[in-house]
């Protein structure tokens, strides 16, 4: 903690040594695409080997600072664009003065390209639009986070599921936003077939940021990550409609003007999605009715009274139903001289509900301050969320050893390993009701050649929890029930429980964004930040100090960034970590604790011989320290915590990207990331199996359950040589083997197994049928509409049987056996995709 203070003092007062007393003018500009007329930002605006300089926003507009003399001499550089010269005289400046500027696009295309979004240091930023034809099962923006953002990788759930880890944390770990708005998601699901449609609405999304660790202090109090997401102010109208048999989509877009200045304006989004798995599902092993439906209704609509005030709100309905009526199903494991067979046929049936309601508003007010502009934001929100788990199956099994190599269909029985009886039991109920209240501000101003952008918020939450868990397993082997008991029926595990609690969590936040030019050449940005977190539950309160530091040469055709990032991240305890194993709470949980420092560079270069584009390198090392954290263990995507702090753990790696366009005008995405996150339990001696030392050897440290050595994200796009309209699109996703241990027994020998190595392969094919922009190439009964694609997916190409968990059955002879749940098989979808 010392040495960080050290280092962020010397570096701040570092930045102070400049032109301290020369007296200064105000000068206030926009900079516009020449061709086009649309506003430029990230435009760097100095003076030759000067210090003074400033960087135009995202609407064009800038304000620099310039020393008291006649003239300027004043240079306008941007990636993408032809370095422009300006000569600007004192004598043309005067109160109401606005410098025009227009800068016209480097002929070079391959600068073009990587120009499409900058990143910003560590956070990573993409448009949408790019992959709305990325084959993708569950439909859900989460799907192209492995392949865009650094180090993530997809839970256990797989293809089905949402949820993702970054750099060896848990989806609870992970903080999403849209426009501002923090975003939950049920607690109670268990696995990927449970799971609907996520929160964001892919045709409403603007662009989004992602930042994998190192995040600055405005974004709140996770350890892993955070997906920052910017809906859409349409200022026209547009609307979409998907269709394919697993589900639609439907989105309105548009705007109105209630002035002739175009200051009064109310711009409106509506998308509708439903989803529907079954098609899906019924390549699983287990066989039986499935009936999944999930539906999300959103809205986001805002007024601006005039050029100051602005109100939005936003609304979101989304409700999930999983239906199951299991009939068998037929699991094998085993090698080419063992093969096991798990044959069960059930009775009973599953029904679960999610549900999830969210509303917000926002009010924001923008000064027209042309020297020191500022701003202020009320936001306020509320979530409500009903979830209801409820089966009864019994299932009758029988594991049997078949002759390897028969090639009879059923294969010939050599070996009874065990037969028997699972009851399973659920009645699971859950209430949540989350209030978000939070004003933040923030202001622009020049101090000593240094440029300033200071925020800070104040904030409140209050969360409401009530829940209900009557959960029990009954265990028949060989005609006994285990646990055996001859005097009575003894039931595996019973946990009846019932909570009701309310908490508050409160603090403030405050970060300052300097950037200051050297001498024209190299430009140094840095952003301390503070922020407080007081919880009443626990009566817990922390300070955690971040830092970011960022160097960008000016004029390098590289394009060269590096930064260095890092801080103090605690989680304050929320429902699913305060969660005992027998479902009761513990109220006394702290924060789960780390520190965390990433070392980036981006660079821009050329390969010749693939592509006469230019690409784009980012790559970023990185070390976590973790401390008083709550071990769990995953079973698919539900995550079992132990709901004590009883753990410390690290994580160490190396997360890599490269995109481009290896075809002119189609631009691919290549994810590569090492990882290794290892964990110690409190009071345990972790051991290692021996075959020669039955007792085990003595490790230090044991396989965080999300440890996974390496994993491969690529989105790939072509073309026809002479017809672009017809397209291809290939996702492929390879991870290692997710840890996991003996169930019941995970502490010594904690997490020694591994599930095989995840890789599947997507690919799509698209059909460009209609474009507004070339009519005559396209099917003319299409032409209602802007824009129609069609196209044909291929999920899991290779037809491989990844697996999602294993599931334990005990044999005659006291030996248990992990059988693996697999994922789903090789399907086709045809999808439709129409844009008015």
């Amino acid at each position: 903690m010392e040495k960080f203070l050290l280092v962020f003092i010397v570096a701040v007062i570092s930045l102070f040594q400049t032109d301290a007393q020369i007296q200064t003018i105000l000068v206030n500009g926009i900079v516009l695409d020449e061709e086009s007329g649309t506003p430029i930002e990230q435009v760097i605006i100095y003076i030759p080997e000067r210090s003074f300089y400033s960087e135009s926003k995202l609407d064009g507009h800038f304000s620099i600072q310039l020393p008291d003399q006649a003239e300027w001499n004043l240079k306008f550089n941007r990636l993408g664009y032809q370095t422009k010269e300006l000569v600007l005289k004192k004598s043309d400046v005067h109160a109401d003065f606005i410098l025009k500027l227009s800068l016209k696009k480097s002929i070079s295309k391959e600068i073009e390209i990587v120009d499409k979004k900058d990143n910003e240091g560590s956070t990573v930023r993409e448009q949408v639009e790019a992959f709305q034809l990325l084959p993708s099962v569950n439909s859900n923006l989460e799907s192209i986070l492995p392949v865009i953002g650094l180090g993530v990788r997809s839970s256990a759930g797989g293809e089905l599921s949402s949820q993702y880890s970054v750099r060896g944390g848990s989806y609870d770990e992970n903080l999403v936003f849209v426009n501002d708005f923090e975003v939950f998601r049920p607690q109670l699901i268990r696995n990927g077939q449970q799971e609907g449609l996520s929160f964001p609405n892919p045709d409403l999304i603007k662009d989004l940021k992602f930042s994998s660790g190192g995040f600055e202090s405005r974004y709140g109090d996770k350890m892993s990550s955070v997906l920052d997401i910017r809906y859409k102010t349409p200022d026209r109208f547009r609307s979409s409609l998907v269709l394919s048999p697993l589900g639609a989509s439907a989105h309105l877009e548009g705007s109105k003007l209630f002035s002739k200045d175009a200051v009064k304006k109310f711009s409106y989004l509506l998308g509708v999605r439903y989803k529907t798995t079954k098609y899906l599902l019924s390549s699983l092993d287990v066989e039986g009715e499935y009936q999944p439906n999930f539906l999300d209704i959103q809205s986001f609509l805002s007024y601006s009274f005039n050029k100051h005030w602005k109100l939005s709100w936003i609304a979101n309905f989304n409700k999930s139903v999983y239906k199951l009526i299991p009939e068998s199903s037929s699991v094998a494991k085993g090698s080419f001289f063992q093969v096991i067979n798990l044959n069960t046929v059930f009775e009973g049936a599953e029904e679960d509900v999610f549900e999830q309601n969210m509303s917000g508003l926002s009010l924001n007010y923008f000064s027209d301050n042309k020297r020191n502009p500022y701003f202020f934001k009320l936001i306020s929100s509320i979530h409500q969320g009903y979830e209801a788990e409820q089966f009864d199956i019994l299932g009758y099994y029988r594991l049997v050893e078949v002759e390897a190599g028969n090639t009879d269909e059923k294969g010939k029985e050599v070996k009874l390993w065990g037969e028997g009886t699972q009851h399973l039991y659920n009645r699971d109920f859950l209430n949540t009701l989350i209030w978000n209240q939070e004003a933040r501000a923030g202001i622009e101003f020049n101090f000593h050649s240094i440029q300033h952008f200071v925020q800070a918020g104040i904030f409140w939450k209050n969360e409401h929890i009530e829940d209900k868990i009557n959960e029990w397993e009954r265990l028949d082997s060989a005609g006994y029930s285990l646990p055996y008991d001859e005097s009575r029926l003894v039931l595996n595990y019973v946990y009846k429980t019932q909570n009701n609690f309310t908490n508050n969590k409160m603090g403030f936040w405050f970060q300052d964004d300097m950037s200051w030019l050297i001498a024209s050449k190299q430009l140094l940005k840095i952003t301390p930040g503070l922020r407080f977190h007081h919880s009443d539950l626990n009566r817990e309160s922390f300070i955690n100090p971040r830092l970011k530091l960022e160097w960008i040469p000016v004029q390098n055709d590289n394009r060269i960034h590096v930064w260095l990032a890092g801080g103090w991240y605690y989680q304050p305890p929320f429902y699913r970590e305060m969660r005992l194993v027998d479902g009761n709470l513990n109220f006394n949980q702290q924060a789960q604790k780390s520190n965390q420092l990433l070392l980036g560079i981006q660079r821009d270069f050329r390969m010749p011989k693939i592509s006469p584009s230019q690409f784009r390198w980012i790559s970023e090392i990185y070390y976590k320290n973790m401390w008083d954290l709550v071990s769990y263990d995953l079973e698919n995507v539900r995550i079992r915590y132990s709901g004590i702090n009883d753990s410390k753990a690290y994580a160490i790696g190396w997360d890599n990207r490269i995109y481009g366009e290896f075809v002119p005008g189609a631009e691919s995405w290549v994810n590569i990331s090492f990882l290794r996150t290892r964990e110690r339990l409190n009071g345990i001696q972790h051991k290692e199996r021996d075959i020669e030392n039955p007792s085990g050897n003595a490790i230090k440290d044991v396989p965080r359950p999300t440890d996974q050595l390496f994993a491969l994200g690529m989105y790939f796009q072509d073309y026809l040589p002479k017809n672009d309209r017809f397209k291809m699109h290939l996702n492929i996703n390879v991870a290692g083997g997710l840890p996991y241990g003996l169930k019941g027994d995970n502490l010594i020998f904690r997490n020694d197994k591994r599930l095989k190595a995840y890789h599947r392969v997507d690919i799509g094919f698209s059909f460009l049928m209609w474009d507004q922009n070339t009519p005559n190439r396209g099917f003319r009964f299409m032409n209602f509409t802007r824009q129609t694609w069609l196209s044909l997916e291929v999920f899991n190409l290779l037809k491989v049987k990844n697996e999602a968990s294993v599931s334990w059955i005990k044999s005659l002879y006291n030996y248990q056996f992990a059988i693996p749940n697999y994922l789903s098989s090789r399907r086709i979808n045809l999808k439709l995709r129409m844009d008015f």
